[in-house]
């Protein structure tokens, strides 16, 4: 789902992440003179935002997917980046001074593991974050489209189920994970959109199970879910506020 173009991505949902990764930073308390790790960067929203703050030499950086990858390393050629997955990071323990993962927990493989990875290499006391997009509450930044999906199509899967996404898993996970004392919030977005084609034409480029969704109807069922999409939205310009859980912790 995410072995995309990164252009996609960004087009798809940078416009949201970005805003939050400005808020996320400042959740996860980083500073000048930390090293920090970004665990799942996706093309490099949190990853650009804490280069700012500590320097790219002291961002590391990790993600499954190449093209992910590769544009981070295009756009922030100092960080230190590999491609890899949360569940098994390549570095020794306790290394990082703040250890942060942005729209990630719910796509990890094992989100537990994951979460233990992060505590394993985060130093004693150091920071250690996440944030999941409220998909099950209806306040994220698809909850217009999953809605009118399931007016269309009343089986169809979609994220509501993902780790973290209900209000309160997220604590959970990373109580299992062994973080004692998890911190939640929520962050919160505003996304303006100028016209409907702009809030739409994302949404055909394949990616994650929204874009899934999209490229396995015909395309008259395609036709028709854009058009239901249409009336249910406010006649443009409108914006799209979205809703992240957020959780801290100490390792």
């Amino acid at each position: 789902m995410f072995d995309v173009a990164a252009q996609s991505y960004q087009r798809f949902m940078g416009r949201f992440s970005e805003p939050l990764a400005d808020r996320f930073v400042l959740l996860g308390d980083v500073q000048a003179g930390q090293r920090v790790l970004d665990v799942g960067c996706g093309i490099g929203a949190l990853t650009a935002r804490l280069a700012a703050v500590v320097g790219e030499d002291a961002v590391a950086a990790v993600d499954p997917s190449a093209p992910f990858v590769n544009a981070v390393h295009a756009r922030l050629p100092q960080v230190d980046l590999h491609r890899a997955s949360a569940e098994d990071l390549p570095f020794p323990d306790g290394r990082f001074n703040a250890v942060l993962a942005q729209l990630v927990v719910h796509f990890m493989a094992d989100p537990v593991v994951g979460l233990r990875e992060m505590r394993r290499v985060a130093a004693p006391g150091a920071q250690v974050a996440a944030c999941v997009w409220d998909h099950e509450g209806g306040t994220g930044p698809l909850s217009t489209f999953w809605s009118t999906v399931h007016d269309l199509d009343p089986d169809a899967p979609d994220e509501s189920g993902l780790a973290g996404s209900r209000e309160g898993h997220l604590s959970e996970l990373f109580a299992e994970a062994g973080f004692a004392d998890p911190e939640p919030s929520a962050l919160t977005v505003t996304v303006p959109f100028a016209t409907f084609e702009e809030w739409w034409e994302p949404f055909t480029l394949g990616v994650g199970p929204a874009g899934a969704y999209v490229a396995d109807l015909a395309p008259d069922g395609v036709a028709e879910l854009r058009e239901r999409c249409r009336a249910v939205l406010p006649t443009p310009p409108f914006d799209v506020p979205a809703t992240a859980w957020a959780v801290r912790a100490r390792s």
